[in-house]
C-alpha cells in the first residue's frame, strides 16, 4: 500500500490550501483512493492508495506549483481499515511519517521511504528525475500538458490554443512531454516492484 503525507510548505505565512487541495485530490484520484484525503494535522493532509499508478498521479499533483512537502510511504497496513487516513496505522503510515519529514530538506520536496530501503532509494531517484524535468517546465508548456493529459491529441490541443501544429509541436519538445509520457509506465512498475517486495500491502 501506499500512504502519502503532505505538509503545506511556508504555511504561517501563506494562505491555507489543505481543503481546495483535497477536493481537487479527491475528484482526481476517485475511486484509486483506500481511504478518503484526510487532515491529519493543521496543514498537513494524508492519503492511502493501493495502485502505484494512483501514488504517482497524487505525488506528481502534490509537488507541481511547489507548495507542498510530499512523502510517499510504501508497506503494509493495519486491518480492519479505519474510516479515516488519520487513524489508520502500519508500516507504510510510519514510512510516510519519515519520508516528509525528510521531503522538507530536499530541493524537490518529495521522499520515498518503505522497509525495502534499497528499492525505495532507486525509486526515489527516479521520481526525482521527474520531478526535476517537470519543475523547468513554462507555463505554455504546462498548457499543453494538461491538454494532452486531458484525451486531446497535439493537433487538437493547438486548436484549443489558437496555434499551428508545428508550434505546439515545439512546445511538446520544450516541455519534453514525450519523455516525461514514455517515462509513467517504468516508474509505476518501479513502485509495485517495492510494495511487492514490503508484502504487497495490509496485516490484520
Amino acid at each position: 500500500m501506499f500512504a502519502i503525507t503532505a505538509d503545506q510548505v511556508d504555511s504561517r505565512r501563506r494562505p491555507d490550501i489543505a481543503a481546495e487541495t483535497m477536493r481537487s485530490l479527491e475528484v482526481m484520484l476517485g475511486e484509486g483512493l483506500v481511504l478518503p484525503v484526510d487532515r491529519t494535522a493543521g496543514d498537513e493532509i494524508q492519503m492511502l492508495v493501493a495502485a502505484p499508478g494512483t501514488a504517482l498521479t497524487a505525488i506528481l499533483a502534490l509537488t507541481r506549483h511547489g507548495q507542498w512537502s510530499v512523502g510517499c510511504g510504501i508497506g503494509s497496513v493495519n486491518l480492519p481499515l479505519p474510516a479515516n487516513a488519520r487513524e489508520a496505522g502500519g508500516d507504510a503510515f510510519v514510512a510516510a511519517r519519515a519520508a516528509v519529514n525528510e521531503a522538507k530538506k530536499r530541493d524537490t520536496r518529495f521522499a520515498l521511504r518503505s522497509t525495502a530501503a534499497t528499492d525505495a532509494a532507486d525509486a526515489e531517484a527516479f521520481v526525482d528525475l521527474l520531478l526535476q524535468l517537470r519543475a523547468r517546465r513554462s507555463a505554455e508548456g504546462w498548457e499543453m500538458c494538461d491538454l494532452l493529459l486531458a484525451g486531446n491529441s497535439q493537433a487538437e490541443a493547438a486548436k484549443l490554443l489558437g496555434i499551428t501544429p508545428q508550434a505546439a509541436s515545439k512546445r511538446a519538445r520544450a516541455a519534453a512531454l514525450r519523455v516525461e509520457f514514455a517515462a509513467r509506465s517504468p516508474l509505476e512498475r518501479r513502485l509495485a516492484a517495492v510494495d511487492l517486495f514490503t508484502g504487497k500491502g495490509s496485516r490484520s
